[in-house]
């Protein structure tokens, strides 16, 4: 008898805790009507030929509950962090003064609720394809495992189902993480 093929499920656990991981680091960026230096997170500059974190580039303060003010190092990459928070689609609109960007908050209307509920779910949406294809991966060494004569169709059924149980976990921590946000975002 051939020897006996493990999957290594706590591999493709762990890719698929990375893939929660990042949607909830896009979630932070998501505001809620209130001013969080997080928010500027997922903004990356183009800095000295590559792109680099907003908080790379400059210190981001909070500095009352609806402003974000980011102080810029390096006087010549202002306009460069500006452009950058303006195509980031957080819909704020930077106001320059020296090399100190102020980021106003406005009141969040329904309108940009909705929006922001919108942007949410295509996070989400992003997470899931993530966490379906770790398990496109899992599934393909599964395949690979039993056409090589090192698996038993009795055993490529098991790692299957294995494999589905961990994906409709981590597809059903995502739906719940986007429902809490949505929540979240439609609160007055």
């Amino acid at each position: 008898m051939a020897e006996e093929i493990e999957i290594d499920t706590d591999d493709l656990a762990r890719r698929m805790d990375g893939a929660l991981a990042s949607l909830r680091t896009e979630f932070a960026s998501l505001r809620t009507g209130r001013a969080s230096a997080s928010m500027l997170e997922p903004v990356m500059v183009e800095a000295y030929g590559q792109p680099t974190p907003i908080n790379q580039v400059g210190t981001v303060n909070v500095p009352e509950p609806r402003m974000v003010t980011v102080n810029v190092w390096d006087k010549s990459l202002v306009g460069k962090v500006e452009k950058a928070i303006r195509e980031s689609g957080l819909g704020i609109n930077p106001q320059l003064n020296g090399t100190i960007i102020m980021l106003p908050i406005p009141e969040l209307n329904e309108e940009r609720r909705r929006e922001l509920s919108k942007v949410a779910a295509q996070y989400a949406e992003h997470a899931r394809v993530a966490v379906r294809n770790v398990r496109r991966d899992g599934m393909e060494q599964i395949k690979k495992a039993k056409a090589a004569g090192s698996m038993s169709e009795d055993d490529q059924k098991l790692w299957e189902t294995e494999v589905q149980e961990i994906t409709d976990d981590h597809i059903a921590r995502i739906d719940a993480a986007l429902q809490t946000k949505q929540d979240e975002i439609m609160q007055v």
